[in-house]
């Protein structure tokens, strides 16, 4: 029989957890939220500093002579640029240059590698190991991890830390300890907001978690559980596996699959790189001819929204968490794509959207209308596309 796990933070998470909506995550259970309303979580990531944990990430130890070799075999960023000490973001894709999923990538030393993602992917990486002088090992239930994310994570770090990270630099990574306790710590986060990930041995979980706790307390520390980090990262037009796109290990039908320039992950597909990786003769063509879809942001006309409520006598219904819910989206009497994940944002004060669009609608600026229901009618808000990301704060990289 299956049986969820528990992750080593549950001992103290657990007991904060007021309204108990555990969600699954990799096979883990997590906190939803703490408490009965999103509020004070949601401002905690925006306004000072939110503890969350994020130990279901899929983790893999690459080593070895060949290990940064596979890397670049599996990945679209160009591996060699990597440097010790650094973190890079990034997709993976199959021979038709559609995305089996996407994570982060830390060079820990000259040939040692730490991997994240949020599928398995212990067997695509073995599968594409073969001939090479690599080991690769899962350490995803030995490896506990917390994402510090908020602009006062920095001050509560240096409280605690036996190193100051004032140095630490935008994805980017250290060695340090707390209270004596090894911890590796980067400066990468889901919430598009100043942030780190603090990554320790499973045995270390609890003080870890004690010690930030007693460091942050007057900082306004809050745990935060996964439903808050959700509407944050849709403001950072951060987007979500199996919600905003769908791997192709799972997809059912072409049209469900992505690439990585239809989810503007341009930047990440290093063309000009050595050698080849897999899916590269796709995304050649691709980036030739240009993408059929786009993932771009979508603001809904708040005026627009209000006035289709009033037909009926109410005022505007916001949702109190993100939906993670297909909504079409319409220009004239056409569909033309579809929100993904919809949200109030609480800092901007706007209805938003990460949405799908079809050439040539995807262009910024251009109006469309989004499908909302209204006392149990479907409606169609105005809405208006914009670039990505929603927020970005000024101290996110600095």
């Amino acid at each position: 029989m299956f049986q969820l796990k528990t992750t080593p933070f549950h001992e103290r998470t657990s007991k904060l957890c007021l309204p108990q909506n555990w969600r699954r995550w990799a096979g883990y259970l997590v906190a939803g939220s703490y408490e009965l309303t999103l509020d004070r979580e949601y401002w905690a990531i925006r306004n000072s500093a939110a503890l969350i944990d994020v130990t279901p990430l899929m983790k893999y130890i690459i080593k070895g002579k060949d290990a940064g070799r596979l890397l670049n075999r599996v990945v679209t960023r160009d591996m060699d640029k990597l440097k010790v000490g650094q973190v890079y973001y990034t997709g993976w894709c199959d021979d038709e240059g559609k995305m089996i999923d996407d994570g982060t990538i830390s060079r820990l030393d000259e040939s040692t590698y730490r991997m994240t993602s949020a599928d398995p992917n212990l067997r695509w990486l073995s599968m594409n190991a073969v001939s090479l002088d690599v080991e690769i090992h899962e350490v995803t239930d030995s490896l506990a991890a917390l994402s510090f994310q908020g602009p006062n994570t920095r001050s509560i770090l240096n409280r605690c830390c036996d190193v100051a990270v004032d140095g630490l630099k935008y994805f980017r990574l250290m060695q340090n300890s707390m209270d004596e306790i090894p911890v590796t710590i980067s400066r990468t986060g889901y919430t598009g907001d100043l942030g780190y990930e603090i990554w320790m041995d499973n045995k270390y979980a609890l003080q870890v978690w004690d010690l930030l706790m007693a460091a942050g307390a007057d900082y306004g520390i809050t745990p935060v559980g996964i439903l808050a980090m959700d509407m944050a990262r849709v403001e950072a037009g951060l987007f979500m596996i199996e919600v905003d796109y769908t791997s192709t290990s799972h997809a059912w039908i072409e049209p469900q699959k992505s690439s990585p320039f239809e989810l503007g992950l341009d930047w990440t597909v290093a063309l000009d790189k050595q050698g080849y990786f897999v899916g590269r003769r796709a995304l050649e063509r691709e980036k030739e001819e240009g993408s059929a879809w786009k993932l771009m942001g979508l603001e809904v006309d708040w005026d627009g929204m209000e006035r289709l409520f009033k037909e009926v006598g109410l005022p505007p219904q916001i949702p109190g968490l993100a939906i993670r819910g297909s909504l079409p989206i319409w220009a004239g009497n056409v569909q033309v794509g579809y929100a993904s994940t919809s949200t109030w944002s609480p800092l901007l004060k706007k209805y938003i959207a990460l949405a799908h669009l079809q050439r040539p609608y995807y262009e910024v600026g251009t109006n469309v209308r989004m499908e909302i229901t209204v006392e149990h009618h479907r409606q169609h808000a105005p809405a208006k596309v914009v670039k990505l990301p929603f927020y970005e704060p000024e101290w996110k990289k600095k």
